[in-house]
């Protein structure tokens, strides 16, 4: 679009309005409200866009913003003329709307993964390429203090250089389930978890070690979740979907949309347009996507890293643990568990425990001091939105993520899906050479 005026407001439009979509258009239409201008809604359903407006009116005053169903993409910039448009819609069309905003002369910023397999990866980059417009993907994990602070310490050369890391993420039966129970159980909307929720651990290592993946191999497989392994386990009593349903009460793994106003007005009450059901049974048949995996991964510095994830744990965190030419970087984590949409998103992910271990080859064992942050995902939210839609300072660990960016930490999970439906480690120039 044209080049804005001095002094006025930087334009946005937002496709996508479900649960992760509040995040960003709450911050325009109110945080950054002078700054920024909340200009449209586009969405394949109409009544979660009439949702967000009346939310937006509640908490802010603010005027309803112009709807348009996602066919009428096209008709939405043409009309309102974005700077930016904002991308928070299911991971599989990501591609389709961040390549037809640039095409359309528009910068974009997406949400995590950018993508969810290699064909759309490539659809990105050409687009980039042919348009010379930006992508900014939101890495929030980033921003998060303790993480910049594992950045910091490795930077400074403390323990040397970093030759392997061992990173055990766990998702516990809140959390985890959730991912079971929505879209994303589909591989084909999310690319599994290895894409949809590893890409902010991946994108982690690269941060962190400022390196890029080369070569990966994996296992993973559903265990847990699925009627079949619930079967296994003995169990009888099954259901379909949670909400009205006397066979779900009991059931600790069973989302009650109408017992939470917000996913009540986001889904219960839009299903009659599009038939989606936020709440299946995490025990339920048509699960495509892994619960337990576990990868190996060889960076271009010739690092290695050993990753695991398992989505159905007693507990929400993470173990880190960097081995260096000149010592031990240990890092533990716990994380307050939420479910998406479900609460307050100030809690989602908000720190319950932490602590950060230095071990030099020939000195004592020092904890690292980190100065925690308000807001969501260990107070990285926060930062993160500033450095969208404020006006940031210079920022010396180059948190802000681009299209490159993306392709790294989602070609990691990409591989690893291809290494466990075929057997064989998979080389990362083999899919993206660029």
């Amino acid at each position: 679009m044209g080049e804005r005026q001095a002094g006025s407001k930087k334009r946005y439009v937002q496709v996508g309005i479900g649960g992760r979509a509040q995040f960003f258009y709450e911050a325009v239409a109110g945080t950054y409200g002078e700054t920024s201008e909340l200009a449209g809604f586009c969405d394949t359903n109409q009544v979660r866009m009439d949702y967000a407006n009346k939310r937006l009116e509640e908490k802010f005053g603010h005027a309803p913003v112009p709807t348009y169903k996602s066919e009428r993409f096209d008709e939405m910039i043409a009309e309102q003329k974005p700077d930016v448009v904002i991308v928070t819609s299911i991971d599989r069309t990501h591609h389709r709307y961040i390549v037809r905003a640039l095409e359309l002369g528009c910068d974009v910023i997406t949400e995590k993964p950018m993508t969810v397999d290699t064909e759309k990866c490539r659809e990105i980059y050409d687009a980039v390429k042919r348009t010379g417009r930006k992508v900014r993907v939101t890495f929030n994990y980033r921003y998060a203090p303790h993480h910049t602070k594992a950045r910091e310490l490795i930077a400074s050369g403390v323990i040397g250089d970093v030759h392997s890391i061992h990173f055990e993420w766990l998702l516990n039966t809140q959390h985890g389930a959730d991912y079971f129970r929505r879209w994303h159980r589909d591989k084909r909307n999310s690319g599994g978890l290895l894409v949809h929720k590893s890409t902010h651990h991946f994108d982690l290592v690269n941060f962190w070690i400022g390196s890029e993946p080369e070569t990966v191999f994996a296992f993973g497989d559903l265990m847990f979740y699925g009627k079949e392994n619930a079967e296994k386990r003995g169990e009888t009593n099954f259901y379909q979907r949670a909400t009205g349903s006397p066979a779900a009460e009991g059931d600790p793994f069973a989302l009650r949309l109408d017992d939470n106003d917000n996913l009540k007005a986001m889904y219960l009450d839009a299903e009659r347009e599009d038939g989606y059901q936020r709440d299946q049974s995490v025990f339920g048949d048509g699960i495509s996507i892994e619960d337990t995996m576990g990868v190996i991964v060889r960076y271009r510095s010739k690092a290695i890293l050993t990753y695991s994830l398992n989505a159905y744990m007693p507990w929400e965190g993470y173990r880190i643990a960097f081995n260096g030419s000149k010592g031990r970087i240990e890092m533990s984590i716990v994380e307050q568990s939420y479910v998406n949409a479900g609460g307050d998103r100030a809690k989602e992910g908000a720190l319950q425990g932490k602590k950060i271990v230095v071990y030099p080859m020939f000195g004592e064992p020092y904890e690292a001091e980190v100065v925690e942050g308000e807001g969501g995902h260990g107070g990285g939210d926060p930062v993160l939105l500033n450095d969208l839609f404020g006006e940031p300072a210079e920022d010396i660990y180059h948190r802000a993520a681009d299209h490159r960016d993306g392709a790294r930490s989602i070609l990691t999970g990409i591989a690893a899906n291809q290494a466990i439906r075929t057997g064989l480690p998979v080389r990362i120039k083999d899919l993206l050479p660029e």
